[in-house]
């Protein structure tokens, strides 16, 4: 192991609704981040959106679908190796390590299964940087639900805050983290996220996004269909625990036959309302604070939905903190990597439900050839 000192990280991640690449820079020792020093998101181009939404929730098992995830996995990692050079030479080189997370195209944690596309190794060699990847592999090998991950990176970012002290992820899916007076740490997947309203309003409008949140608000939720909705058994399911970002595709047929708005409201309302039965069910106490991050908190339709559901709770969005909300899973990869250079660990049993604290990841040294 490595003797603990400050390094520059650099963290890489590919949401699953498909807004692109994140990338950030950060300053840490793996136990405290001493600065974010830069942090962006590249869109992805049309062919590698609409590869990717394609092979969601598939698996390579037949010889023609291994040869279209291989070509595809050989242009997502150069797509990441490009952004990474970007913040390279932003640091003049000068970067230790970089958190790889690639994209997740299926996660099956009852089958103790997830896919991340991404080449650790090509990455390290197009970059010269060393590359830590496949974060969540141990930790679904020894019965853990490989995720959330980003409960440690919090943690550390909340450490003066009052506690207990709730933080809402709004990614493709939702996840929740609650930290306790003592240092306690909770977290787990709630439901739904942004993937679920991009999805509607793509297959229904051709859109990426609800951008703005402008066609939620302009609609009216349909309290019928949210409440068959929220009838997934993955609700009464005790934490921890996680899901695939299209575990709710079945149910959101029931959205079908609402106009465009309403839809685009009711599973607006639906990310929201798993968020507050979630934490009214399983948080071990009420915040007074919920920290909303990931690209939901830059939806204010949304953040109108969840402040109005949550009205005892002071209901923050990251950026009023200093914080980019949709880098934020970014700076987690980064901080990740400095954390197996040094042998810490990055899953417990209260997040993933893992038998102990977890050290994950893969390391990749670049060729010198």
């Amino acid at each position: 192991m490595d003797t603990i000192k400050k390094i520059r990280a650099l963290g890489l991640m590919s949401s699953p609704s498909l807004d692109g690449i994140a990338a950030a820079l950060i300053v840490t020792d793996g136990v405290d981040v001493y600065e974010v020093e830069r942090s962006r998101v590249e869109p992805y181009d049309d062919d590698i959106r609409e590869r990717l939404q394609n092979l969601a929730s598939k698996r390579p098992e037949t010889a023609s679908l291994a040869a279209e995830f291989q070509t595809l996995e050989d242009k997502l990692t150069r797509a990441h190796a490009a952004v990474a050079q970007e913040m390279i030479d932003f640091a003049d080189g000068k970067v230790d390590v970089i958190g790889f997370h690639g994209h997740t195209l299926y996660h099956n944690p009852a089958q103790h299964f997830t896919y991340q596309m991404g080449d650790g190794e090509q990455l390290a060699n197009l970059t010269g940087i060393k590359v830590v990847n496949h974060f969540v592999q141990a930790d679904l090998l020894s019965g853990g639900q490989g995720g959330p991950l980003v409960p440690v990176y919090y943690a550390s970012m909340v450490n003066n805050f009052k506690k207990p002290v709730g933080i809402a992820h709004i990614g493709a899916v939702s996840n929740l983290t609650w930290v306790g007076d003592n240092g306690e740490l909770m977290a787990f997947d709630a439901g739904p996220g942004n993937a679920q309203i991009n999805d509607w309003v793509f297959y229904h409008a051709g859109l990426h996004m609800d951008y703005d949140g402008k066609l939620a608000i302009s609609g009216k939720v349909n309290d019928k269909v949210l409440v068959n909705l929220m009838r997934h058994k993955f609700f009464a399911q005790y934490p921890p625990k996680s899901l695939d970002r299209n575990l709710f595709k079945d149910k959101l047929e029931h959205l079908e036959g609402l106009s465009l708005a309403d839809g685009a409201a009711t599973v607006t309302e639906f990310v929201v309302e798993a968020i507050a039965y979630s934490m009214a069910l399983y948080f071990p106490s009420r915040p007074s604070q919920l920290i909303v991050c990931g690209g939901g908190a830059k939806n204010p339709t949304l953040m109108r939905f969840l402040r109005a559901k949550l009205p005892d709770i002071e209901v923050i969005p990251a950026g009023q903190l200093g914080w980019r909300a949709d880098t934020m899973e970014a700076q987690t990869m980064a901080f990740l990597a400095a954390r197996r250079l040094y042998c810490l660990p990055i899953s417990f049993p209260t997040t993933t439900g893992v038998r102990e604290p977890m050290v994950g990841g893969e390391i990749w040294l670049p060729n010198k050839d």
